[in-house]
C-alpha cells in the first residue's frame, strides 16, 4: 500500500491535472497512454515536445486512475482479510475448546432431560437438581460455560485490536493522500475520516468527544463507545469498515479514480439525457415505456399463474410437482441418442492429424485473423505472422515467453515480448475472434447446432502461481489455494465470442452483460443461459430491459418466492410459492433512473459490469437498486412460471451450459503448463492470456468444424450416412487429432478458403468398402 501511495505522489508531483484529459474521447486518451507505456526513451527523444508531452501527459493521467483504483482495492481486500482473521481465530479458539464446550453441551442435556422428567412425575425441580447436579456445581458450570460463550453478532470484532497495528502503518498516508465525496447520508463518515486527519497530523491519541458518532452501526458501538470515552483503536478501524463499504457501493467516490466514480458519472449526463430523452427511448427495443411494460407484464404474469394453478389441479405439470408448500422438479432425462459417441468416434477418425501451429496457419490463410494485430504506432499488420502466433501460443499454452522461446528454437523471449509490446491488444483480439466466428457460422455443419441465437456463460478457474496475502485472493467454493477465473461467453454453436478474466471473488453475475453487449461478433443472441451464480434480480431487470431472454439453471429453485401484481390469495393452490406483490408504485416513481441507466448501457458510458457490481453494493433503501429490483422480481417470475411449463426450455437451458462445460476441457487441455496456473498480477495481463486462450480454442473449433462438414460429406459418399438426428450431439470441440505438446515450428503455409488437407485415406477406403 505504501508502495503504491508512493508512487501515486510522485505521478502526481509531475504537476499533470486531472482535468486535463475530460474533452478527450477516452478511446483516444487510452491510445496515447498505451503509447506511452511502451516507448523508450530513446523513441521520446526524438518526438518534437508537442508530441512527447502529450503522450506521457495521457500515460502519466492514466497511470495515476490505476494506482488510485489499485490503493482503494486493496484497502478493501485489508478491511476483508481482518475480519476473514478475526473468524478463523475464533473458529480456532472454538476447536481447541472443543471437549470443554461438549462437556457443557452434555450437561445441558442431562439438566434437560431431568427437568422434563420431574415436570411429567410431578416431583420438586429443586430436589431433582440437588440430586442430580448440585446447586453449587450448576452455578459453577454456568459461570463456565458464559465464559466460553460470546454473542454471535460481535465475536469476531474481539481481536480486531490485535490487527490495529498493522493498519497503523498506511492508514495515517491513506488518508492523508485521496480526497473521498459522498452521498448526504455517508457526510458523517467524511468528518470522522476529517477527525482522523487532523488527530495523525497533531499526533493525538484521543478521539475528540465531539467526532461524529451517527456513522458507527450498531454492531461496533459496544466497542467504540466505552465508559471512558470513545475508543481509538475500534473508532478509527470502524470508520475504515464503513469506507470500504461506501466504496462498494458507490456511496462514496474519490477524486481521481476510474472505477471509484460518482455513481452519476457513470450515467448519461442529465443535460444531454433531458435533451436526448425521447430519442434514445425511441431507438430502445423493447419499448421504454412505463405504462406500457407494467400493463403487458401484468396481464402476462396474471396469465402464466393462473395456467400452471390449473396444470397442477389436474396434475399436467409436466416432470413437476406441488408437494405440500414445496415444489419439486423431476430430473431431466438424457435428451441425446445413444450412440453418439461411437457415431462421434466414426467422424473424426477421418479427420487428419495436425499440429496446433499447422492448424493456426491454415485458420489464418481462410480467415486472415492476424490482420488486426496492427503495430501500435504505424497501424500496420505484422510482417512476421509466425512470431505473432508464438507470442499468442505462449498465453495460450501458459508457457510463457521464456519456455516458448526454448521450444521454438526461432525466437527469443525479448522478442516475443517486443511482438506483444507493440501487437497484441485488447482490440485486436476482439476484432481476430469476430472473424473466426464469422467464417464458422458460414459452414453447413454449424447450422446444425443451433441458430448463433442463443448462449450460455460460465467461469472456470486456474490457479493463481502468486501467494502474497491480499493480491492472491481466496475464495472457499474453490478451496482454500488462491484461483482466478476466466469468463467465457459461448454460443450454441460453440463459438466463444467474449472472454475476460475475473478475480474469484467477483461473482459471475456481474460479467454477463459485458459478453452479451462488448462483443464485436455478428451473433444475434437472443437468449442467454448461465448458472446459479450468474443470476440476481437485478439481472434479470437488466437482460429484459436490454432486449435479452435470461435463462438461468436456478439451484433449489423452490426455495425462490415468486411475485405477483395481485393478493397471492388470488391464485389458490399456488399462494406457497408466491413470496409477495411488486410494488407499482416504485417502479413508476423511478421508472425515468432506469430507462436512463439502460439508455447509458446501450452508448457505452459505463462497463456493464462496473454498473452491476455497483448496484449489488448499494444500501438496500437505494430508489434505483429496488426499482431494478422490482422489475427483475417481475421477470423472475415470469421466466419460472415458464420453466415449471415447458421442460424442453430446462433442456435447451442444460445443453447450452454443457456446451460451455465441454469448451473448459479443451481449454484446460491447451493451457496446460504448471496446470494453468496465472502467474501475471495485473488485470491487462490476465485478460490477455484469456483472450489467447479463447482464441487459440475458438481456431480449433472453426478448424474442426470446416473438417467435420468434409468429413460428413465423405461418410454419405461412402453409402454411410450420419443419421440426421445425431448431427447436433456430435460436438467441434474434440482434440485427439490434434498435437498439443512438444516443439513449435511454423512448417505449414497459408492456403486460401476451399483448399483443404485430405482426409485420412486408410479410413476413407476402409469406410468405402464397408459402404461397398
Amino acid at each position: 500500500m505504501l508502495d503504491l501511495i508512493r508512487r501515486l505522489l510522485w505521478v502526481q508531483g509531475t504537476g499533470v491535472p486531472n482535468e486535463l484529459g475530460e474533452k478527450i474521447p477516452p478511446l483516444r486518451l487510452r491510445q496515447l497512454a498505451a503509447r506511452g507505456a511502451r516507448h523508450s526513451v530513446s523513441h521520446f527523444r526524438r518526438f518534437p515536445p508537442e508530441k512527447r508531452y502529450a503522450i506521457l501527459a495521457a500515460f502519466l493521467l492514466q497511470v495515476s486512475e490505476e494506482l488510485t483504483d489499485r490503493s482503494m482495492d486493496f484497502h478493501r481486500r485489508l478491511i476483508g482479510r481482518m475480519f476473514r482473521e478475526s473468524d478463523k481465530k475464533q473458529w480456532a479458539n472454538f476447536v481447541d475448546q472443543g471437549a470443554v464446550v461438549n462437556a457443557k453441551l452434555l450437561n445441558y442435556a442431562r439438566l434437560t432431560a431431568a427437568l422434563a422428567q420431574a415436570r411429567r412425575n410431578r416431583h420438586s425441580l429443586d430436589a431433582v437438581i440437588a440430586s442430580e447436579f448440585g446447586w453449587e456445581a450448576l452455578e459453577r458450570d454456568g459461570q463456565e460455560a458464559g465464559h466460553l460463550a460470546k454473542p454471535k453478532e460481535v465475536a469476531n470484532f474481539l481481536d480486531f485490536r490485535a490487527q490495529y497495528p498493522q493498519f497503523r502503518q498506511y492508514t495515517p498516508k491513506f488518508l492523508e493522500t485521496f480526497q473521498f465525496e459522498a452521498i448526504p447520508a455517508q457526510k458523517p463518515l467524511l468528518k470522522a475520516l476529517h477527525v482522523l486527519r487532523q488527530m495523525n497530523r497533531e499526533e493525538r491519541t484521543e478521539v475528540p468527544a465531539d467526532a461524529p458518532r451517527s456513522l458507527v452501526p450498531s454492531k461496533w458501538a459496544p466497542f467504540v463507545f466505552t465508559d471512558q470515552g470513545i475508543d481509538r483503536c475500534y473508532y478509527e478501524l470502524c470508520a475504515l469498515s464503513e469506507l470500504s463499504l461506501g466504496l462498494k457501493s458507490g456511496d462514496i467516490w474519490v477524486q481521481g479514480s476510474r472505477r471509484y466514480r460518482k455513481f452519476e458519472s457513470y450515467l448519461i449526463e442529465p443535460g444531454i439525457w433531458e435533451k436526448h430523452q425521447e430519442r434514445f427511448l425511441e431507438e430502445a427495443a423493447p419499448s421504454l415505456s412505463c405504462e406500457s411494460y407494467l400493463t403487458e407484464r401484468k396481464e402476462l404474469l396474471d396469465q402464466e399463474i393462473k395456467k400452471v394453478g390449473e396444470m397442477v389441479r389436474q396434475h399436467r405439470l409436466p416432470e413437476a410437482r406441488l408437494e405440500g408448500n414445496r415444489l419439486v422438479i423431476s430430473p431431466l432425462t438424457r435428451s441425446g441418442p445413444d450412440q453418439t459417441e461411437k457415431w462421434a468416434e466414426k467422424v473424426y477418425a477421418l479427420l487428419p492429424r495436425i499440429h496446433l501451429t499447422e492448424l493456426l496457419v491454415e485458420v489464418d490463410g481462410w480467415t486472415q485473423f492476424t490482420n488486426p494485430f496492427t503495430h501500435l504506432y504505424t497501424g500496420q499488420p505484422t510482417a512476421d505472422r509466425a512470431g505473432l502466433l508464438t507470442a499468442i501460443l505462449a498465453d495460450a499454452t501458459n508457457l510463457g515467453k521464456s519456455r516458448m522461446a526454448e521450444a521454438t528454437e526461432t525466437y527469443t523471449a525479448d522478442r516475443l515480448a517486443w511482438i506483444e509490446d507493440w501487437y497484441i491488444r485488447e482490440a485486436a483480439y476482439a476484432r481476430a475472434l469476430a472473424s473466426l466466428i464469422r467464417r464458422q457460422g458460414e459452414i453447413p455443419l454449424a447450422a446444425r447446432w443451433g441458430s448463433g441465437r442463443t448462449s450460455s456463460s460460465d467461469g472456470q478457474v486456474f490457479p493463481v502461481a502468486f501467494r502474497k496475502p491480499v493480491i492472491a485472493q481466496v475464495n472457499a467454493k474453490y478451496g482454500r489455494d488462491p484461483v482466478t477465473t476466466f469468463y467465457t461467453h459461448v454460443s450454441d454453436r460453440y463459438a466463444p465470442f467474449h472472454v475476460s478474466a475475473i478475480s474469484s471473488t467477483v461473482r459471475d453475475a456481474t460479467q454477463v452483460l459485458d459478453g452479451l453487449l462488448d462483443h464485436q461478433t455478428d451473433l444475434p443472441i437472443e437468449e442467454h443461459y448461465t448458472d446459479t451464480s450468474g443470476y440476481t434480480d437485478h439481472l434479470f431487470a437488466l437482460c429484459h430491459l436490454l432486449g435479452f431472454r435470461f435463462a438461468p439453471r436456478i439451484r433449489d429453485l423452490s426455495d425462490h418466492r415468486l411475485f405477483c401484481f395481485e393478493k397471492s390469495a388470488d391464485y389458490d393452490g399456488l399462494k406457497p410459492l408466491i413470496g409477495g406483490r411488486i410494488h407499482v408504485q416504485t417502479v413508476r416513481e423511478h421508472w425515468d433512473e432506469v430507462a436512463r441507466l439502460i439508455a447509458s448501457l446501450r452508448q457505452g458510458t459505463v462497463t456493464p459490469s462496473l454498473l452491476v457490481s455497483k448496484l449489488a453494493g448499494h444500501p438496500r433503501q437505494n430508489h434505483l437498486f429496488v426499482a431494478l429490483r422490482e422489475i427483475g422480481r417481475i421477470e423472475r417470475s415470469l421466466f419460472t412460471w415458464s420453466w415449471l411449463q415447458d421442460p424442453e426450455l430446462r433442456r435447451r437451458v442444460t445443453a447450452g451450459l454443457n456446451k460451455g462445460e465441454a469448451h473448459h476441457t479443451l481449454k484446460r487441455a491447451i493451457r496446460f503448463y504448471k496446470r494453468g496456473s496465472v502467474s501475471d498480477r495485473t488485470q491487462l495481463d490476465q485478460d490477455l492470456n484469456a483472450m489467447a486462450l479463447n482464441l487459440v480454442v475458438a481456431a480449433i473449433t472453426l478448424w474442426n468444424t470446416a473438417y467435420l462438414d468434409r468429413a460428413l460429406s465423405a461418410l454419405e459418399e461412402a453409402r454411410i450416412p450420419v443419421p440426421s438426428e445425431y448431427l447436433p450431439h456430435i460436438s467441434p470441440l474434440g482434440w485427439e487429432h490434434i498435437i498439443l505438446t512438444g516443439t513449435y515450428h511454423w512448417k505449414g503455409r497459408q492456403t486460401p478458403w476451399g483448399r483443404f488437407r485430405p482426409l485420412r485415406p486408410d479410413v476413407v477406403e476402409r469406410y468405402g468398402a464397408m459402404g461397398a
